[in-house]
Parts: C-alpha cells; structure tokens; sequence
C-alpha cells in the first residue's frame, strides 16, 4: 500500500531446543576449561549435601535411639543446702518415689568411698576414674540395659562380694570375661556381670557396680542413694517430674535436683545442627568460587570468539539472541557442575552413614535446593558475560585478529 515503509527482514526465532544445541556446542568446543569450571560448581554443592546428608543421617540415628530408649527416665540427685553444702537425700527416698502413682519402676544407686583395682598392688590413688556404686537390683530394668557378659545382680549376689562392671568400667580393668577378681575395699570381689553401654546413663558406664546389702556390710556404706533413677507413663512425665522434689524430701524439696537424661540427647542433636551451620557456610564459600570460576571462563570465551560472535551478527543474529546464547553456555556449565556434586554429595554421605551404622538420609529438599543454587550461580555468572557479547560490534569483532 501507498504511503508505508517497507519493512526490512527480520530475524530468524530461535526455538529453545536451538537455544540449547547452540549452547551446548559452545561448552563442547573446550572440554578440558569446562570441566574445571563445572568441577569448582561441583565441589561446592557435594560439600553441601555431603554436610546436610549426614548431619541427617547422625540425627536420625539418635531420634531412632530416643524413641527407643524413651524419653520417660527421670533421674533424681541431691543438690545443694542453703549453706552451699552438699545435700543428702532420705534413706526413705527410693520408697518414696515407688510410691508415686505414674511411676512404672523406679530403682537407686549410691556412691560408695573406695576405689576398684585389677590386683592389691596396684596403689590405691590409682583410680582409673572407675566410680564404686551400689545398686538395686532393679536398676537393669529401669535403664532397660542388658548384659553383655555374665548376669545382673539379683536376691543372692546383691549380699555377697560380687561386682557388675560397666561397659568402660570393664574396659579400663581390661576385664572380658566373668569369674575373675578385683580389689575393692580390702578384700576380693567376683565379677559376675559386664554391662552394655548405657546411653541415657553413661555413669554407669564408669561404675562397679555392688548390692546395697553387701555395699553396707563390707565396704561401709552408709545407704543413702545419691541417684534415683524412675520410670512413668509417657503422658505422665511433667506431672510426676513437678512432685518429685517434695516427695523425695518434703523437708527441703530445694535441695534436689530432677533432670531427664533424654534431654542431653536432644542437646546433641541441637549442637550437631549449629556445627552443620559452619559447614554449610564453608560448602557456600566454595560454591561461590566455583561461580567465580565459571563466570571467567565465560568471559574468556567472549573474548575468544569475538570472530564468532561477530560472523553470527553479520547473518543476521540479533544482540538478545546472543546474549541468550552464552546466558546459556553459562547455565548448562552450572548445571553440570551441580547434578555431578548432588550426586557426589548423595554418594558421599550415604557412604558414611551406611560405615557408621546410621540410617542413610539425604532430604529431598536438599538436592532441590543444590539445583536451584546452581542455577542462581549460572544465571549471576552469565550476566556480564552475556551482555559484553552482545554489545560487541560485528564490524569490530570480525576484524579482530
């Protein structure tokens, strides 16, 4: 029609397959400047999944222990006296607490004053840090503990001079079997027990381990408890840990002290959770060299293929479309780089959890996440990259030598 400028031709519409084939050619070109950029990328996000994997996994394994040890132990301990002297509980305490409705099964210990030695003549300063205890003969059920070698002690051994070793106490004696002797007070005990380790009582780990009857009669004991160990109902916990203090001591509740050993555990989860903190900001650094490694590279393939860059704009290629181009070459070098560190990281700490004996956990958000942070980093990375192409002129960049 009259009067209407004549349009010139217009450029041919790259559909996203060509965006990627065009792309992927570009990476091909340099395998070797590639790999160690993707390899940078890599690193990174391994080192992220690898943390968050098996801080998971170590996680998991002690909520798995906690369900079934049961977070329903209270431990009751004397505390202070309002003179800063160390308290006593009741001879009455034990009894006390059976009493107390909620309250399943419930046993004591009491520390002995004597040490525990392999011969008598070893000195008797030399302690190995082996604490000398006597014990219900509840107290196995009450821990849910087991024995590892030999028995607990029961209705005949609990009078006589017989000793249950812990698991560390054992070890420390060098101690494998039942049936040999130790020194403990001036005369001969028989080991008859050797326990598994303890988790929610690790000081009983550390102990020797005699009757209350045979502790009063032949090493002194006084038969004070000095720790009551008591198990309720689940729904019942709160409530029978508020009424413990007075029933231990209705005189002076102040001067005991109830804790739950299960809350240690959780404390560990929370410690191993601000530690997983650190090591995902050290796996951050690293991905964030590894962006800086992709975004030279890019840039050094700009400044490479000026020739190239300049022939496409010659034949027609717009300054979007080759922006597009190395936005491109960018995104696919970092996505190579993290699907090969998601799987790294996935390999590695399953791999670690599976040697420790732990459930292997990789969560899914995790890999999510290490995929979308690549693609932030190639997108960042391939920005000024991108737009230096596109501002080149075909002119100049085809003279380049």
């Amino acid at each position: 029609m009259k009067g209407r400028t004549p349009r010139g031709p217009r450029p041919a519409r790259l559909g996203p397959a060509d965006v990627l084939r065009v792309g992927a050619a570009g990476l091909r070109a340099r395998p070797a400047r590639v790999f160690l950029s993707a390899l940078g990328i890599a690193i990174g996000i391994a080192t992220m999944i690898a943390v968050i994997g098996i801080s998971s996994s170590s996680r998991e394994q002690l909520m798995r222990q906690l369900d079934r040890l049961g977070t329903n132990l209270l431990t009751v301990a004397p505390g202070r006296t309002m003179f800063g002297e160390e308290a006593e509980l009741p001879l009455t305490a034990l009894d006390m607490v059976k009493r107390i409705g909620p309250v399943r099964t419930a046993s004591a210990t009491g520390t002995v004053k004597t040490t525990v030695r392999r011969t008598d003549r070893i000195p008797e300063a030399v302690t190995g840090g082996i604490a000398v205890q006597a014990a219900t003969t509840e107290l196995l059920a009450t821990l849910e503990g087991r024995v590892a070698e030999g028995a607990w002690l029961n209705a005949a051994t609990e009078r006589r001079p017989a000793v249950v070793l812990g698991s560390e106490a054992a070890t420390r004696l060098g101690i494998t079997r039942t049936g040999v002797r130790v020194w403990m007070g001036g005369r001969w005990f028989t080991v008859v027990g050797i326990l598994r380790t303890m988790p929610l009582a690790p000081e009983i780990d550390r102990s020797a381990l005699v009757g209350f009857p045979a502790a009063e009669s032949l090493l002194g004991f006084g038969g004070h408890p000095t720790t009551i160990y008591e198990r309720s109902a689940e729904e019942s916990v709160e409530a029978v840990r508020d009424v413990l203090a007075r029933t231990v001591n209705p005189e002076n509740p102040g001067e005991v002290e109830v804790s739950r050993p299960s809350d240690a555990l959780a404390a560990r989860a929370a410690a191993a959770g601000a530690f997983t903190n650190l090591l995902l900001g050290l796996g951050a650094v690293a991905l964030l060299v590894g962006g800086v490694g992709v975004a030279n590279t890019m840039v050094i393939s700009v400044l490479e293929r000026r020739k190239e860059i300049g022939l496409r704009r010659s034949l027609g290629a717009t300054r979007g479309q080759v922006r597009v181009q190395f936005l491109t070459e960018s995104l696919l070098l970092s996505a190579l780089g993290g699907v090969a560190g998601a799987a790294l990281g996935t390999v590695a700490s399953a791999g670690y959890a599976v040697a420790r004996g732990w459930p292997p956990v990789v969560p899914p958000w995790a890999i999510g996440g290490a995929v979308g942070a690549t693609l932030v980093i190639g997108t960042i990375a391939g920005i000024y990259p991108a737009m230096r192409a596109a501002r080149l002129s075909p002119t100049v960049a085809l003279a380049t030598t």
